[in-house]
Formats: structure tokens, sequence, C-alpha cells
């Protein structure tokens, strides 16, 4: 848990509730937390959920590990400790989008449960929806996929403290949505997904007549 150093704050709460800013914008926020191994497909769902979806014309954004990097955690690394911090941060950028009435598709591999599990604790203390979407490849597929090369690079020992083969990975003990994406097509994972925010009331998807 990051330390609250500043001092002399107080939290200004606005005029205009969540129900209110949800009911003018007629939207309903919810986090999707995508979580799994490098390869595993995260990304690739997201982004075509997030297509979906506003074409749909559901309000939503995609966060996506190697983005944020770029920008708000450039200055963390891969260590256990920088991996939590740059979890934490993400947990509170999307526990803000979700609070203006985004879905927002976080894809993080987030390798530590405890990590996800404060980034859950985060958004439930405020009544916001989290939900862990676990998309699960076994090691060898996502392997077999490696675009970026980055498990030739550990495997050759190039990169130290990588997912799956020299770090741990902690699967979700009870995750809301399950992704078998080594088995699953991209268009079959993405409608489980949507069928699932469908049916928890979260977006309505109109089909064409």
């Amino acid at each position: 848990m990051a330390e609250q150093r500043a001092t002399n704050i107080v939290w200004h709460d606005g005029d205009i509730t969540r129900d209110e800013r949800w009911g003018a914008l007629n939207c309903t926020g919810a986090t999707l937390w995508f979580t799994g191994l490098s390869g595993s497909g995260k990304s690739t769902v997201a982004c075509a959920l997030e297509q979906a979806l506003i074409n749909a014309g559901v309000y939503c954004y995609r966060l996506d590990g190697d983005n944020i990097r770029h920008g708000l955690n450039k200055n963390l690394g891969f260590s256990a400790d920088d991996r939590a911090e740059n979890i934490r941060r993400i947990g509170e950028v999307a526990k803000l989008f979700t609070d203006a009435g985004v879905i927002t598709l976080s894809s993080f591999i987030s390798p530590y449960r405890a990590d996800r599990d404060e980034a859950r604790a985060l958004h439930e203390k405020d009544g916001l929806r989290f939900i862990e979407v676990y998309v699960n490849a076994p090691l060898d597929v996502c392997e077999s996929r490696d675009v970026k090369g980055l498990y030739k690079k550990a495997r050759a020992g190039e990169i130290k403290g990588f997912t799956g083969i020299d770090d741990p990975y902690e699967e979700p003990s009870n995750p809301e949505v399950l992704l078998n994406t080594g088995e699953q097509t991209l268009a079959e994972s993405v409608q489980q997904v949507l069928e699932y925010l469908e049916a928890e009331k979260l977006v309505r998807i109109w089909s064409p007549a």
C-alpha cells in the first residue's frame, strides 16, 4: 500500500452525484481487468471488444500495459515493487474512468494476485464494479505467438524477471470471466465478454435487424 505523504489535504466532493452523472450521460461505469501471460491475447481481445462497444454506442476506453509505461508509468521497471506500483497507479486511473461512467478496459499482465486484489478493493470500496477477466492460454501457445520476441529473449537470458519464465504468474482464483484463448477464436472471446456485460445489465448491445 502506497504511503500518503501529502499533508493538509481534504477531499473535495463535487455537487453532482454519480447517479446524476451516469443518468445524464446514459452510461454505466465498470472496470474490466484483463490479466494473463504475455501473448495470451489480452490486448487483442480488449482492442476488439473496444471496437464492438464503441460501434454499439457504449462509452468505453482502453488502458494498455505497454501504452501506460510510455507515459504515466515510464519511471517504473519490472521488479516486484515496480510492478506493484504500476498496478496501484493504473488501478487508481481505472477507478477514475469508471467513476466517470466509462466501461474501462484495463489490459495488464498484473502477475501478482495481491496487486489485482488491491485494485479490486479500491473499486469496491467506492461502490464501483471490478470485473476480472482471466485471459488464459498455455505457456507454449503464448510462446508460439511471441510477436514481440520477448519469450525468446527471456529464454536466452537477455530479459530477467520475465513472467512465466523466471518470474511467477499467479492465476486468478475466481475470475468473473474466464477466456480460453488457446482454444477460442477472437470473435468467441469478445462475444463471451459481451454476453457477460449484458447479463449483468452493464451494457445493451442491439443486434442488427
